[in-house]
């Protein structure tokens, strides 16, 4: 039951890995979108801009969303679930510069002047107010995306100044043409596929801090998706040096990848933000990092210390071979604000993400005492 660190080469990466990803998460080709300028980016050292459009990396007219000529796209192999959004995630770094790897940390640090953004949207439903569910992300064309028949929400910046890392959110007006800052977050209504309604939780930048402060202690806000075994592709991150070879996390949806590997992967991106050594979760004794060995830290036959409602009464965080009676699916399942994990990020349950947890535990051998 070790997790699979699957160990990839450069060539092999330029030729599949960046091509490589469930064929559910494949992107359509656009082809109707309106012809648009490309913004120029402008760091803001100090200030922050109430309009998005002040940065210049991306533009809207309402019809298209134009990036900026010299931002890149990148992708997830497994992303974390946002009440099902799909994201557009860009980088833009200062002209002539690089950046370098922690190998220590397996992070990449930015230089000053780094836009980061991160755009959540939803393809329209029969009307204003109904979004569709799907895993179907459209493409863009030249740095275009086509937004006609998609509900822009918001689009999140993390900004690299001198002092550190800076979370900012932004919310996109009725007319989807600029994007507001919301310094004390939003919450919108929503109604998926027509099936019912959810609030949709733009955060506000105290609880940006709750995910991306990873380190308890620092309480530094960090990138956590730009990782290297996160990427589907690092060549775009313009490292000064990238390693030949280096361990990356399985696709958590590709039905024909190891099992386990799935599931940590899931588990890395969603939840150890907060739970490793020394993250916001530091104190439940869950270090849900890939590299975490199978047993008590991972929540094998682990007692809850402070979880309260959250264990649904039952007494392990994992139960092998009964998901039923194992703390995380509850508390995965759950919408409930006081019992839910995650806790943040979230308004609805992951169905399928749940379901992956559940045939995990359901494959893990051994039993609980007590």
């Amino acid at each position: 039951m070790q997790f699979d660190f699957r160990h990839i080469g450069l060539a092999f990466l330029a030729s599949v890995i960046g091509a490589c990803s469930s064929p559910k998460t494949e992107t359509q080709s656009s082809t109707t979108a309106v012809n648009l300028s490309a913004p120029t980016p402008v760091f803001h050292h100090k200030s922050n801009p109430k309009s998005l459009s002040d940065w210049g990396i991306l533009a809207s007219n309402g019809h298209s969303l134009q990036l900026a000529d010299d931002s890149f796209v990148y992708e997830l192999r497994s992303p974390l679930f946002s009440d099902y959004a799909l994201k557009l995630r860009t980088v833009h770094m200062p002209a002539g510069s690089t950046s370098t790897l922690d190998t220590d940390n397996d992070r990449i640090i930015f230089p000053v002047g780094t836009i980061i953004t991160k755009s959540f949207y939803y393809p329209k439903g029969k009307s204003d107010t109904e979004v569709v569910k799907t895993s179907v992300k459209p493409g863009l064309d030249n740095g275009t995306l086509d937004i006609a028949n998609i509900n822009l929400v918001e689009t999140r910046l993390l900004v690299r100044r001198e002092t550190g890392w800076d979370a900012l959110p932004y919310v996109w007006n009725e007319d989807q043409t600029e994007a507001r800052l919301a310094r004390t977050g939003d919450i919108q209504k929503f109604t998926l596929n027509g099936e019912g309604r959810f609030a949709y939780v733009i955060p506000n930048v105290n609880q940006c801090a709750g995910c991306h402060a990873t380190n308890h202690t620092t309480k530094k806000i960090v990138p956590i998706g730009p990782r290297l075994r996160h990427l589907t592709s690092a060549e775009n991150m313009r490292l000064d040096k990238l390693p030949e070879t280096y361990p990356v996390n399985a696709v958590w949806d590709d039905a024909g990848t190891d099992l386990d590997a799935r599931a940590r992967a899931y588990l890395d991106i969603n939840c150890s933000h907060c739970h490793n050594k020394v993250g916001p979760a530091d104190t439940s004794g869950l270090h849900l990092e890939p590299e975490t060995p199978i047993g008590p830290y991972l929540g094998i036959c682990k007692t809850p210390i402070a979880a309260g409602t959250g264990t649904g009464n039952r007494k392990h965080g994992i139960v092998p071979g009964k998901p039923e009676d194992s703390i995380f699916t509850y508390r995965m399942a759950s919408t409930n604000p006081a019992e839910m994990m995650p806790e943040l990020g979230r308004s609805l349950s992951h169905t399928e993400g749940v379901a992956l947890i559940e045939a995990w535990i359901d494959n893990l051998s051994g039993e609980c005492s007590g």
